[in-house]
């Protein structure tokens, strides 16, 4: 498989990408969501199930848990910010929340 450039959203980019997904928004050059879940064994949960996806399309977040909360932060690194990518991995977390 061909390496494919990763190019970087404009701010009006990452806007309109944002209006389709309510729950996350832009903080210093991410997109980041917090979820919230019953407890610690179900946010742990969430993030296994998110690393198993990551890792197949090897595409990393930032991830925080804090008991009930897992927070996820995600920008690509080699293209310098946010990127279709990035959005990508919000709707794949998205779903494995529910």
């Amino acid at each position: 498989m061909a390496d494919q450039t990763i190019e970087k959203m404009s701010e009006e980019q990452v806007a309109v990408a944002l209006e389709k997904h309510p729950d996350w928004s832009e903080i210093s050059g991410q997109i980041q969501r917090t979820f919230k879940f019953p407890g610690f064994i179900a946010s742990v949960a969430f993030v296994q199930k998110l690393a198993d996806y990551a890792e197949r399309v090897q595409h990393h977040p930032d991830i925080l848990i804090r008991y009930d909360k897992v927070t996820l932060s995600v920008s690509t690194h080699d293209a310098g910010g946010i990127t279709q990518k990035d959005f990508d991995l919000a709707e794949a977390a998205d779903r494995l929340a529910k």
